[in-house]
């Protein structure tokens, strides 16, 4: 028997408690992990709270991602005892997560764990750091240098935000970080690197098509307004990679900036992201990532309180990383 965050439906309402299993409760996969970490993402806390329509399908264990050593596999990429990072590929939403001791899953979503890493660094970079880089080498592919002009970052206080603002400062750019707490996020944005830190009110008005230029590159989580306004505001030749849209999936914008200013509008999806690039990816941010990095971009808590934090995340009273321990 082990322990799990379990999530069941009780009519429209979603309760989560944490419960024992066995292994034969588990998901059919080639591999059966023991995981000593998760990590608690804004999906995790829409899943958890049962806001909007994250889960389909009940039981469900949480938990996008993971970090563990493998117990046995029919896979013969992997062998009992080696050391596996698992991010994305609708783990915690139709497949059972990492919010749970142990987890089985298909061969081809797992990455080797670098040499230089452990779980709980693993599990601080998470899905939102591992997006983080994808995010900056999608800047540097359409060559915005660090002497190209400002980078904005949005949503610059949670997860996927906090480790780009980090990993943009320490290749040299300039960041403004843009959060709905501005001033209550401010020294711990500034310590992780960020130039200047604006409250995301001001990315919040309706743009007009095109505002005076000021962002060379926009690494955006929030998606709407936000994302409107930012694109409105680049510079002729900018680049804006998206991911998350926490704030909505519309864009109320035209085609002006992408007409005008020759801006590109990057894509990046962690969940589906081909082994080699994802690979290259965790390589990258642990070698980017200073060690005090950890011990101040999160905190650590266990399963009996994800619901309770599940909540804050939902409500953006959560600044930086959360790590749940196992």
């Amino acid at each position: 028997m082990f322990n799990a965050l379990i999530l069941t439906q009780e009519g429209k309402s979603t309760l989560a408690n944490v419960g024992q299993l066995q292994v034969s409760d588990l998901p059919e996969g080639e591999v059966l992990v023991d995981v000593s970490c998760s990590s608690l993402n804004y999906k995790d806390g829409l899943a958890v709270t049962g806001t909007g329509r994250i889960i389909r399908n009940f039981p469900m264990v949480p938990g996008i991602d993971f970090a563990g050593v493998v117990v046995e596999s029919s896979d013969k990429r992997y062998k009992a005892g080696d050391r596996v990072i698992l991010t994305g590929w609708g783990v915690g939403e139709n497949h059972w997560g990492g919010m749970a001791e142990k987890a089985r899953v298909n061969a081809d979503w797992l990455v080797p764990m670098p040499e230089a890493c452990d779980a709980e660094k693993a599990m601080m970079i998470g899905t939102a750091g591992l997006t983080a880089m994808l995010c900056v080498q999608a800047l540097q592919t359409a060559n915005i240098q660090p002497d190209s002009g400002e980078i904005l970052v949005t949503g610059a206080s949670g997860g996927v935000g906090s480790v780009a603002v980090t990993l943009l400062a320490r290749l040299g750019y300039k960041v403004v970080a843009s959060t709905g707490r501005a001033e209550e996020n401010s020294e711990l944005l500034k310590s992780l690197g960020a130039a200047e830190v604006m409250e995301r009110s001001e990315l919040e008005q309706d743009a007009r098509p095109l505002e005076k230029q000021r962002w060379a590159g926009v690494i955006d989580t929030v998606g709407n307004k936000v994302l409107a306004t930012a694109l409105a505001q680049m510079n002729y030749g900018g680049a804006a990679a998206i991911c998350g849209l926490a704030g909505g999936f519309a864009l109320p914008t035209t085609v002006m900036p992408f007409i005008l200013r020759g801006v590109s509008l990057l894509g990046v999806d962690s969940v589906s992201c081909p082994f080699e690039k994802r690979q290259k990816a965790w390589e990258q941010v642990l070698s980017l990532l200073p060690e005090s990095y950890y011990q101040q971009a999160g905190q650590t808590i266990t399963l009996d309180q994800v619901p309770e934090f599940a909540g804050k995340i939902v409500k953006g009273e959560v600044t930086g990383r959360v790590l749940v321990k196992l």
